[in-house]
């Protein structure tokens, strides 16, 4: 058998592989990136028969208009319905609020979010508005084509 196969096979048993290059030093601290309240937004056909079934899963009304859009809750767990606001199903980011839609004292702006991501080569599909001050909005799509909205309710926070 050729040793450098011997050797990978011996380290797969043991649980170390080794592959003699060289690898890069640790990466300096990055920035972080805190993207606050999370929530599935989901685009549906129609709003009631969508929030019948969400309640009939244990999950209570917290936010909306209720004719366009609704926020439900179960626990921790939160998903947004929407009737014609969105074309696909989305992973949402709320910078500003907590668990409870409570509006924190100190968090991460969003148009500070969006120039750390920018700053790491990330795509935009939209983007916020840098010179504002106040709620804004920012989207992105992952690899495999999800969106991800990070949406801010707040104004941006004194520091």
């Amino acid at each position: 058998m050729n040793p450098i196969v011997s050797v990978f096979a011996a380290g797969l048993l043991t649980g170390v592989v080794t592959t003699g290059l060289t690898q890069d030093p640790a990466p300096k601290q990055a920035e972080p990136v805190q993207l606050g309240n999370f929530s599935v937004s989901l685009t549906v056909k129609n709003l009631e028969v969508a929030r019948a079934f969400y309640e009939k899963l244990g999950f209570t009304d917290v936010a909306g208009d209720k004719k366009k859009w609704i926020v439900l809750q179960n626990g921790s767990a939160k998903v947004g319905l929407f009737q014609g606001m969105f074309p696909k199903n989305l992973l949402t980011f709320n910078p500003g609020w907590g668990s409870d839609q409570e509006t924190l004292k100190q968090f991460q702006d969003v148009r500070e979010i969006q120039r750390v991501l920018k700053a790491r080569g990330i795509p935009f599909t939209l983007e916020a508005d840098e010179k504002t001050s106040g709620p804004a909005f920012f989207q992105i799509t992952d690899p495999d084509g999800n969106p991800i909205l990070v949406d801010q309710h707040v104004a941006k926070p004194a520091r």
